[in-house]
């Protein structure tokens, strides 16, 4: 018996480190491109041309950084104004989607199927880019204001109907228990239901703050020059496009072209613009496959 129970405790040790062993190289097989993005930002340009990318850094340089941080007071203000952008479209998308979710999956709330037909209506089909910039710029005024971007990343159908699905699993009792103390709608969902809603809420703050934090195109369509600071991913698309458009002039003059940043600084830019946003996923996992199992189901 002795034996066998030995033998029993061998495999499973055996088992748990081939599954740590495997775990560990999947993992070094992700790291493996951040470190080539690194690693290429910190490489000449030149170095780069002639021997191409490389796990360690080939002529250690700073130069694309420096290319980046020539305008440090632009910069700064871009984290700024996309830092803002993205804690406050996160707070109120969250609360919004939320309340719209759970308003949604109530049983003695009228025109939920309506609605929810609507919602699901805009993820197949949509107005175009061109009566929504028509709208936003000519009926609600609001080009070269940051609200033309904030307010159409506040909310998503995708992310309505994933906190509806969620919210389905919060049994109805507890809402008809808060009715019962007398609470009103708006007592029940902030007391009873918003804090249980935190896998779903983990889940659809994670994709709003991705959303604001990578946001560019809304920018160079409805901002472009109006606005001193422009956000982060918009203000590096356009340092990029300067320095092709540079590399391109002096093509036919005697300078080096290989001595201009390019690919070092889209590495480079890659680094600035993904490195903070890394940092919030650790926060947030423990939640996100949670709320991402429960919610997927459309209904």
């Amino acid at each position: 018996m002795k034996k066998k129970k030995i033998k029993e405790c061998k495999t499973n040790l055996f088992i748990k480190g081939i599954s740590y062993a495997v775990v560990v190289l999947f993992t070094m097989v992700c790291l493996l491109p951040f470190i080539l993005i690194l690693s290429a930002s910190l490489s000449t340009e030149s170095v780069i041309s002639r021997q191409g990318f490389g796990l360690l850094p080939r002529g250690l340089t700073l130069t694309a950084y420096q290319w980046v941080f020539r305008y440090p007071k632009m910069i700064l203000g871009s984290y700024g104004v996309t830092i803002l952008m993205t804690v406050c479209g996160t707070m109120l998308g969250l609360f919004l989607i939320a309340m719209t979710g759970y308003a949604l999956q109530r049983q003695d709330f009228p025109f939920r199927n309506i609605l929810s037909f609507f919602i699901y209506f805009t993820t197949l089909f949509s107005a175009g880019m061109a009566p929504t910039y028509i709208w936003v710029s000519r009926y609600l005024n609001l080009k070269g204001s940051y609200l033309a971007v904030f307010l159409q990343l506040l909310m998503t159908p995708w992310l309505i109907i994933l906190m509806k699905n969620f919210a389905k699993s919060v049994p109805y009792e507890i809402t008809e228990s808060g009715k019962i103390d007398g609470a009103g709608d708006f007592t029940i969902f902030a007391t009873l239901i918003f804090p249980m809603l935190k896998p779903a809420l983990a889940t659809v703050g994670l994709f709003l703050a991705l959303g604001y934090w990578n946001e560019w195109y809304l920018s160079s369509l409805y901002l472009g020059s109006s606005v001193t600071y422009k956000p982060l991913q918009y203000y590096l698309y356009n340092v990029i496009n300067m320095a092709n458009a540079l590399k391109s002039s002096v093509a036919g003059a005697n300078v080096s072209i290989t001595a201009l940043p390019s690919n070092t600084l889209k590495m480079a830019t890659a680094v600035i613009a993904t490195g903070p946003i890394i940092f919030m996923y650790p926060f947030v996992q423990r939640y996100f496959i949670s709320g991402i199992a429960i919610g997927a189901v459309k209904g």
